[in-house]
Formats: C-alpha cells, structure tokens, sequence
C-alpha cells in the first residue's frame, strides 16, 4: 500500500498534522462506512486497517515517526493517562463531521511488540435504526413486539461479537413508551444517547460493576431495564430476580443459537425452573454481507449440496456468487443486513426448559413451532440474490 504524501511533516512531539490525518482517517473511515479502526505500529511504519462489512480493508499507511503522536492524540481525546504505556486502556470521543453529523468512538488501546496498538469503534451518534429496518421478515418483527410489551420478564439478544445485538436493543428502546414507562440502561460503554430514557456506563476501575448497578437500578423504580451484557452468575441472577418481580429485562448474551443461550443460563448456575419462569423471548442474530449490485454474478445450482448446508434447497436454484470490482473495494459485497431467529418461550418450551431437555428435544420441538433456524433464514436470502451461500454458510 502506497504511503500517504500528506505524512511527511510528522514530527515526534505531534502536530497539527496529527490532528489532521487523524481526523482525515475518521472521516474516510465514515465514508466507507466502516465499524472499526485500527491503528498498528510496526517496524517500519504505522499501519491502518478498517473493519469494512465486517472484513478487514487496509488503508494507506503513515510513518513510523506518526505512531507515538498518533496514539498520544487518540489518548487525549478518550480522557486516557498518555504516561501509561504498558497497561490497556480505554475510553470514549465525539468526532463532528460536519453537516450535522456526529461519529462517537470507542477507544482502546494495548501494549504489543512494537508500541501500542489502537482500535476505535464507530458508531453514529444518535442513530437508531427502527425495528423494521433490523432486516426481520414481518412476523419476526411482530413477535418481538409481542416479547417487549411484557410487563416483565427476560429478554434476551443473542450472537457472537459485532453481529449488532446493541442496535437491536436500542430498536427496541426506541418502541416503547418513555413517557409513561421508566427505562434505566446499564452499558458498557453508552453506545447512543437516548435522551427520553436514563442511561448508567460501569466503570469497573471504580468499582462500577453490572451487579453494583443492577442493584442500584432495582432502587430506581424502573419499569424497563436494560443491561448492556451479561457476562458472569452474579449479573445473570439479579437479572433474572428483577425479569421475576415485575420489571421487563433487556439484556445480550454471547451464545450461538436460542438453544446455546437456554444452557448457558444454566450453567451460570440459574435453576431450570427460574429459567422457564423468567425467559420469555430470545433473538439469535447474525450479520450478513449483502453482494454487490453491481458485479454480482447468478448461477444455477446443478448439484446436491443438502449435506455441506443441512437441507435441500429447491432443485435448479438460482444463486449469486461474489466477484468484485471499484464499487465495492474488491471485495465483491457492499454493505450489512441481519439474519434473525426469534423464540417466544411458549408453555411446550418451559416444560422443556424445566426437565432439562436435550439438544435434539429443543431442536424438535423449535420444528414443532415453525421457528425457522438462522441458516434456513439466510438460505432464503441468499435464494433472493441478496447475498451468497457461502456468506450464510460462514456465518452459521
């Protein structure tokens, strides 16, 4: 990758250029509409990559001579100690773009070989994409209306890292009603502001964990709380307390599938019964590429691959393949949509729970009700040109 011209004024103490080029890699990071940036110190340069459609695109490099000022600006503006050099770090920044536009960042930053590397997360401020933009088919988005008119109860959303479990969360919000309904957010960090609601950020430094602030929160009268993740047993069970006395409990799970969250509960340690009593809904999302319009190329499928993706497809299905080209960086997709599994834990489901069923028995019994796994649901996107078989196969 060629070096950037504008790099050659970089000086060891930093500068005006700093900002600039640092300001210049934010907005073209926008423009490409990448969710993260990462800023790499090499032997010989300070190499930068964007996380574009969820793969990562390498960008023109800056100096070696740019990486200590170019980490030391990143630190001033996420409010991070600059003197401290072999300890991770983090932190948040805001980022105006002009016209109105806004770009929040996470900051973090981690001691490596060469230096520390830096990765900023991306995210517009205050946009909240409505529930029916998620990329849901229509009776997905009614049943997950359905889940969050619960009085009380656990919610959960469901994925691996960066499959946009907080944007569904914030779609949810952005549905009830905030004047009559007292909604309280735990996160790690505020990802979007919302300013109808009350938004709380831990800070374990501090002593800010989720638990402390679950338990804060349940002192708060609230009716709606959501918790940003839950990521250990004592978090998972004074959630689950508050889903069972009244309060509607929005929170994220790292798991794989509906079933992987069910004995992930579990094994948290939550009684099966607490678990069929409290749950009433779980989403398990993925994100998809979405192939590029302009240089996608159809095939016909002329043999059987039922075996490598786990049912048969229609017999002489169309598809399309990924090829490349100028408008989409050669990388043959543009742009991201979600793939959803949606459950509502219905009575079958709880007495399932209860006994501790196995993986066949909830695989079954989600057959039983017509509750489409996310591979069969990609399959009928890839079936509709909008992305390929092998993105869908990658993904689940």
């Amino acid at each position: 990758m060629a070096r950037d011209p504008r790099s050659e004024s970089f000086t060891e103490q930093g500068s005006g250029e700093i900002v600039r080029a640092l300001d210049d890699v934010i907005r073209r990071a926008t423009k490409l509409r990448a969710s993260d940036i990462h800023f790499e110190p090499k032997p010989d340069k300070l190499r930068i990559r964007f996380r574009v459609d969820g793969v990562m695109v390498e960008q023109p490099y800056l100096p070696l001579k740019a990486c200590k000022p170019m980490i030391s600006r990143i630190k001033v503006l996420g409010r991070m100690d600059i003197a401290i050099k072999r300890q991770p770090q983090d932190g948040t920044f805001k980022v105006d773009l002009g016209h109105k536009k806004t770009v929040s960042l996470r900051a973090s930053t981690f001691p490596c070989f060469d230096g520390e590397k830096a990765v900023l997360r991306l995210l517009e401020a205050d946009a909240v994409i409505g529930m029916d933009q998620l990329g849901m088919g229509r009776g997905q988005v009614q049943a997950l209306r359905r889940l969050v008119r619960n009085s009380g109860g656990l919610v959960l959303v469901t994925g691996p890292t960066g499959s946009g479990k907080t944007s569904t969360l914030y779609s949810v919000l952005s549905e009830l009603d905030t004047t009559r309904l007292n909604i309280v957010t735990l996160e790690d960090p505020i990802e979007v502001q919302i300013t109808e609601i009350t938004q709380g950020q831990v800070n374990p430094r501090a002593g800010f964990t989720f638990a402390d602030g679950l338990r804060a929160i349940l002192r708060q009268d609230p009716d709606v709380i959501l918790v940003g993740e839950m990521r250990d047993a004592e978090t998972a069970s004074i959630a689950i307390q508050a889903s069972l006395t009244g309060h509607l409990v929005l929170s994220t799970m790292h798991t794989n599938s509906t079933i992987s969250t069910i004995t992930r509960l579990m094994d948290l340690g939550i009684e099966p019964y607490i678990v069929a009593n409290a749950l009433v809904g779980v989403v398990a999302q993925r994100l998809v590429r979405v192939v590029c319009s302009r240089c996608n190329e159809p095939y016909t499928l002329e043999k059987d691959v039922s075996e490598e993706v786990g049912f048969a497809l229609p017999e002489n299905a169309t598809l399309v393949r990924a090829v490349g080209c100028d408008h989409c960086m050669f990388t043959g997709f543009k742009g991201r949509r979600g793939i959803f599994e949606v459950v509502e834990v219905e009575e079958r489901l709880q007495a399932l729970i209860k006994t501790r069923g196995g993986s066949d028995q909830y695989k079954k019994l989600l057959r039983d009700m017509t509750v489409p796994t996310l591979r069969r649901v990609g399959m009928r996107q890839a079936l509709k040109g909008r992305t390929t078989a092998s993105e869908i196969l990658r993904v689940t």
